[in-house]
């Protein structure tokens, strides 16, 4: 008998199933052939290599030394099963909130003392600001001088190219190196995709890419490179929108809302508090759509490390449709670019992205 570690979690998906090691962070491809014959997480070898011919014994016996080489899988007599109990998917977060998005053409006129202490009523820890914008090293410097002596433990920013200034990058770094909490500073519409400072112990990123960012329709991209493969996401999108849940968001004209790519807002900062929006249950509807529920998503061997998007979906009309911006087909198990996708051409019209999806495929 053979059982796989409490930390590799089998996700089956429509034509092939993964393996998710969530203590090395990796996951690996295996058959639904095989899964067809597991018994939950447990491997009964004995019996099932009396069902199956000679040619499909090499195979099987090929995969058991393929998962136990890689430590997914560990020999167990049937007596001692009990005493390897499956690891909990339960899922929780000590706040009202643990993550915000503001954004900001290249000022971010709302952000105040006022705010802060509003996020830390929320124990909202992490932030990200965008600027669509060329902002000023002062508004930037004003923001960090706000958070420093905050309970907020990191932010990300996100600030456009600023390449008539000689000292631009060299100001950058000298910032992040003396505020600790930045966690990822990048750099949008450069000249060059770079890293400029690689991360310490998590924090103090410096990116530049080439792509603009110049408005809420570069959210929702689904990619491979964006997976999360951890605990704490696997276990999140078993119950909870690993995009939407526990996160507040306020757009550029100080609209409170689920993402600032989304058209709902649920009230202006100016006059309406954030905990009142958070406690708001219409408010609190998104975060409860995950992937086991999405057209496509619920199909998909990826779909507990991957993120999601509830701005931009196939079908407008439908909050379970799957994310217009995944290029990824379960059933064949290709990806393919989504915006010349004939079947998403309709929502790229509705969404008004053709100028985006023109610079993406010149």
């Amino acid at each position: 008998m053979f059982k796989f570690y409490a930390n590799c979690i089998l996700v089956k998906g429509a034509n092939r199933s993964t393996i998710c090691d969530l203590q090395r962070n990796k996951f690996h491809f295996i058959p639904n052939s095989i899964i067809r014959l597991l018994q939950g997480d447990l491997i009964d070898s004995t019996t099932i290599l009396k069902k199956l011919d000679e040619e499909d014994k090499i195979l099987f016996d090929e995969y058991i030394e393929y998962l136990l080489e890689r430590e997914l899988i560990f020999e167990c007599e049937t007596e001692l099963i009990e005493h390897f109990p499956t690891l909990s998917i339960e899922w929780d977060f000590p706040s009202h909130v643990s993550n915000a998005i503001f954004d900001a053409e290249n000022e971010l006129l709302f952000f105040n003392q006022t705010l802060i202490e509003q996020l830390e009523i929320l124990c909202c820890n992490y932030f990200q600001i965008r600027f669509y914008k060329k902002t000023t090293n002062v508004e930037i410097e004003r923001i960090l001088q706000l958070v420093m002596p905050s309970q907020i433990k990191g932010i990300d920013l996100i600030i456009a190219a600023d390449v008539e200034n000689d000292n631009f990058e060299s100001w950058l770094i000298d910032l992040v190196n003396k505020n600790r909490k930045i966690r990822c500073l990048t750099i949008h519409s450069a000249e060059k995709n770079e890293k400029l400072q690689g991360e310490n112990f998590g924090f103090g990123t410096i990116l530049k890419v080439k792509e603009a960012v110049q408005n809420t329709s570069h959210c929702g991209a689904i990619h491979h490179s964006y997976f999360s493969l951890n605990i704490e996401t696997f276990t999140e999108s078993q119950h909870y929108n690993t995009c939407l849940n526990r996160k507040i968001s306020i757009d550029t004209e100080g609209n409170i809302k689920n993402c600032p790519s989304m058209a709902k807002s649920y009230g202006n900062i100016k006059d309406t508090k954030l905990i009142d929006v958070v406690n708001n249950p219409d408010f609190q509807k998104v975060w409860h759509i995950k992937k086991d529920e999405i057209t496509k998503c619920k199909d998909c061997e990826f779909r507990h490390i991957c993120t999601d998007c509830r701005a931009y979906i196939e079908n407008p009309e439908d909050q379970y449709s799957a994310p217009l911006k995944c290029g990824y087909n379960p059933y064949t198990c290709e990806w393919e670019e989504w915006s010349t996708n004939p079947l998403k051409q309709k929502a790229i019209e509705y969404y008004g992205m053709q100028e985006l999806v023109k610079k993406q495929t010149q």
